[in-house]
């Protein structure tokens, strides 16, 4: 079958964002499809029309990653965009329309209704191979693990039990896009998430329990991107080291392999080996983006988190001393936030040398998540409330408010004190900086 896989993520605050996951996608089915990728960031919706002239698909994958930015304090809606761009496609097509992605699998059911495609993916999109060879075969999807159809309901899958394969082609049209806007493409080294925190719906996307990637073959998958073109790497792991072993193996990996370009990640601020960020420098790490979301005891607490106040800056400090660039996300305003926990939060990141922060005001309830529960368990929202639409939760001290009023009054005119993303002013400095020839993520430019 003629297989078109579509990212219509279009979001560059602060940076555009390679679409990983078709890539893996493509790698499920390729062997028995003709399959393409278009890129909304590289592709009009003249070049898709023509592209769909051309090709003729007879199923279109569309891959919804975000249904939201998630942020409180400058929000955006993603969901109308998707139904105009299904109607758009009915009309210049008779394909079979598909919709996946890692925003899907948090409220499918509600997701497809309202998008009004004829199938839904529920968990990791390598499960599309089944649907396509149902269609091919002219057989009934509706027994199949981890697909939906309109009106019926969603049973989240276990864990995709087959290979993870990557096909990532060099000369694909969208690539360039990215080589010429910072030179930043990524990869992962595992799925699923061990930690607990009440908000995160990851666990529900992928799985509670590591599947991890051979460090060789991250380290082989490294160095295809570097020849590709890659200027810069990010890892995409929920935490690089929610396995502490096996990153550290990731990294020998890449460093016996001679990767020559740079790569950041998320990682939590946990406790860590004393030569854990001097190993991730010597194999070409120069960014950490630390989750660090409080410095509020209680906060820590309340969320869930795998650290306390302690670990968040003796990490801080081997990432320092490894001659790392550091940044930290805040996510302020959850259970039991007060004026004092803000304000404990606010006088620990003053302690924190040379890094940049981000702060998330006002935390996206998902369901699915031990959030939710409590919200609904408070009296906060109904459990039957629609929540396609952004809910944030409200703790009772303190509203989201004067939060962001207690923020910008510390932060005054420091430039490294970050709200959200930074919006369309930081993703404007960002292309700018691109078009000069910088690469990577660029916040360290930030740093005080």
């Amino acid at each position: 079958m003629k297989v078109l896989l579509l990212s219509p993520n279009t979001l560059t605050a602060p940076y555009p964002v390679y679409p990983l996951g078709l890539d893996y996608v493509a790698g499920a089915i390729a062997a028995d499809h003709q399959v393409r990728i278009a890129d909304l960031h590289a592709l009009s919706r003249d070049g898709l029309s023509a592209l769909i002239d051309d090709f003729a698909p007879e199923v279109i994958g569309i891959s919804i990653r975000n249904i939201d930015n998630t942020e409180g304090a400058e929000p955006l809606y993603f969901l109308a965009e998707y139904r105009h761009l299904v109607a758009w496609l009915r009309q210049r097509s008779p394909a079979v329309i598909v919709c996946g992605g890692s925003g899907f699998t948090i409220m499918p059911e509600q997701v497809l209704a309202l998008v009004d495609a004829d199938y839904g993916i529920v968990g990791e999109g390598e499960r599309l191979a089944h649907l396509l060879e149902a269609l091919e075969h002219d057989r009934s999807p509706a027994a199949l693990e981890g697909v939906i159809t309109a009106g019926g309901p969603s049973v989240l899958p276990p864990p995709w039990p087959g290979a993870q394969v990557r096909r990532f082609q060099p000369d694909a049209a969208h690539i360039g896009y990215y080589l010429e806007r910072g030179g930043m493409l990524n990869l992962q080294t595992k799925r699923g998430c061990s930690f607990r925190c009440i908000y995160c719906s990851y666990p529900r996307i992928e799985g509670r329990r590591h599947r991890l990637t051979e460090p060789r073959d991250v380290a082989a998958t490294a160095l295809h991107l570097q020849a590709a073109g890659a200027k810069y790497l990010f890892f995409t792991d929920s935490a690089f080291n929610s396995d502490v072993d096996h990153s550290m193996a990731v990294a020998e990996a890449l460093r016996q392999a001679g990767l020559a370009i740079p790569w950041g990640a998320f990682f939590a601020p946990t406790r860590l080996p004393a030569d854990y960020f001097a190993a991730m420098a010597a194999a070409g790490c120069r960014h950490v983006e630390f989750g660090t979301e409080s410095l509020a005891a209680a906060t820590l607490r309340a969320y869930r988190k795998p650290f306390e106040v302690a670990d968040i800056f003796a990490a801080h400090r081997l990432a320092r001393s490894a001659g790392l660039h550091v940044c930290h996300y805040l996510l302020l305003g959850g259970p039991g936030e007060s004026a004092a926990t803000v304000a404990e939060s606010l006088d620990g990141i003053e302690r924190l040398d040379r890094s940049v922060f981000f702060f998330f005001i006002g935390i996206r309830i998902y369901p699915g998540t031990e959030l939710f529960d409590l919200a609904v368990a408070e009296g906060k929202i109904d459990g039957n409330h629609d929540m396609l639409q952004p809910v944030y939760y409200d703790p009772d001290a303190i509203d989201r408010t004067a939060i962001e009023a207690m923020v910008r009054e510390r932060a005054a005119a420091r430039t490294n004190w970050v709200i959200g993303s930074g919006g369309s002013r930081i993703a404007a400095t960002v292309r700018t900086m691109h078009r000069r020839g910088f690469t990577g993520p660029l916040w360290e430019y930030l740093a005080r």
